[in-house]
């Protein structure tokens, strides 16, 4: 999977079916607020948006900036794999 950062919008991109999933963010204070995830509807599979939203925490570690997921289910994955907690900036729980 391609994974753009695209900054003028703020969001990641990847092509998928001919369509554009996005996971929209705000960076303030080395921190990084993921604010939506949009999967087209034409691809509603989870196992992808799973994947996709791996991705994308594996691109934030490298950059090493905390992670604040304000969408549900960003928030919901983060919760169910563990590995990505360690991103949260001190305080945060989930």
């Amino acid at each position: 999977m391609e994974i753009t950062d695209n900054n003028f919008l703020r969001q990641f991109e990847t092509k998928i079916d001919g369509g554009l999933a996005i996971i929209e963010y705000s960076i303030q204070d080395r921190k990084i607020f993921l604010t939506k995830i949009l999967v087209p509807e034409n691809n509603d599979n989870n196992l992808f948006a799973d994947k996709f939203m791996s991705e994308v925490l594996d691109i934030i570690r490298d950059r090493n900036i905390s992670v604040v997921p304000t969408a549900a289910l960003i928030t919901k994955f983060i919760r169910k794999n563990r590995k990505y907690k360690s991103l949260l900036p001190v305080g945060i729980r989930i």
